[in-house]
């Protein structure tokens, strides 16, 4: 099975973290699933899903205990 590709952060990624103070919450989280997030937002299309998926990202990270809309324990 080949390597899934590493994405790099961003800049507008990060200083959406940076500036809900989310960056820990998100260096917290197992580098597969920093990876999802990034490629999963970058991918977007369309500059509104890209928001939405964004803001889904920091919901999730300010809440806790979920990632993708999946109960996550950590």
């Amino acid at each position: 099975m080949p390597a899934r590709p590493r994405y790099e952060m961003p800049e507008f990624f990060r200083d959406a973290l940076e500036s809900r103070e989310l960056m820990d919450a998100y260096l917290s989280r197992p580098p597969y699933q920093q990876n999802d997030y990034i490629g999963w937002i970058t991918r977007a299309k369309l500059e509104t899903t890209r928001q939405k998926r964004l803001d889904q990202m920091l919901d999730e990270l300010k809440h806790g205990g979920v990632y993708m809309k999946m109960k996550w324990s950590g």
